[in-house]
C-alpha cells in the first residue's frame, strides 16, 4: 500500500455506491478523473509542478526528471573574467575595488502558493494592492493568483516596506516562485 493511501485512510478496498462514477471510491481520497484532468493540464502548458488544495485534500503533482529543481532569483550582471594576458594585475585590482553591494540582501521574499496567474489588483484597471514602498503586515492582501478559475489572495506573511516587486500583472507563475521583497521592519 502507497504511504499516500495509507496517510489518507484509503484503503482501496472501498466498494463504489450507485452513482459514483468509475475509478473514484464511495467516499475515497482522491477523484482519479480530476487528478487525470490535472495531468492533462500540466502537460498542455508544460507545467512541472501544480498544487490543489481542497478542504482537508491537498495534492501535489509533479512532472520532470526526480530531482529536478527550478529556482528563481533576480537577474544580477554576469561577472566580467580579467583578461587572461593579465592575471595579475586584475587580481590586484579586484582587492582594491570595493565589495559589490547585494541590492537584496536582508529582503524578505513573498512566494506564489500555487501556480497560476498574477494579478496585482483586484480588478482589471484598479490600483493594484501594493507598490513599491507599500507598508504591510502579515494579514495584508498583496496580490491575486488564479487558478483553475479560482482566485486566491496572497497575503505577505512578514511586516515591512515592499522593495521590489517581481513579476508583472497577468503574468504566469510558479509554486515558490518569490512575488515580492520586502524591507523587513
Amino acid at each position: 500500500m502507497s504511504e499516500k493511501k495509507k496517510r489518507s485512510g484509503g484503503g482501496g478496498n472501498r466498494a463504489a455506491g450507485p452513482g459514483t462514477p468509475p475509478g473514484e471510491e464511495a467516499g475515497g481520497p482522491m477523484n482519479v478523473r480530476l487528478i487525470e484532468q490535472i495531468v492533462k493540464l500540466m502537460a498542455a502548458n508544460d507545467l512541472n509542478t501544480v498544487d490543489v488544495r481542497d478542504g482537508d485534500q491537498r495534492i501535489i503533482l509533479k512532472r520532470g526528471p526526480a530531482g529536478a529543481t527550478v529556482t528563481y532569483a533576480a537577474p544580477m550582471p554576469a561577472p566580467v573574467a580579467p583578461p587572461p594576458s593579465q592575471p595579475q594585475a586584475a587580481a590586484s585590482a579586484s582587492t582594491s575595488a570595493p565589495a559589490a553591494v547585494d541590492e537584496n540582501a536582508g529582503l524578505v521574499p513573498i512566494k506564489a502558493e500555487m501556480v497560476g496567474t498574477f494579478y496585482a489588483s483586484p480588478k482589471p484597471g484598479e490600483k493594484p494592492f501594493v507598490n513599491v514602498g507599500s507598508d504591510v503586515d502579515p494579514d495584508t492582501e498583496v496580490c491575486l493568483i488564479e487558478a483553475m478559475k479560482n482566485f486566491f489572495a496572497v497575503k505577505a506573511g512578514v511586516s515591512g516596506s515592499i522593495a521590489r516587486v517581481l513579476v508583472q500583472d497577468g503574468q504566469t507563475v510558479q509554486f515558490d516562485q518569490p512575488l515580492f521583497l520586502v524591507r523587513p521592519r
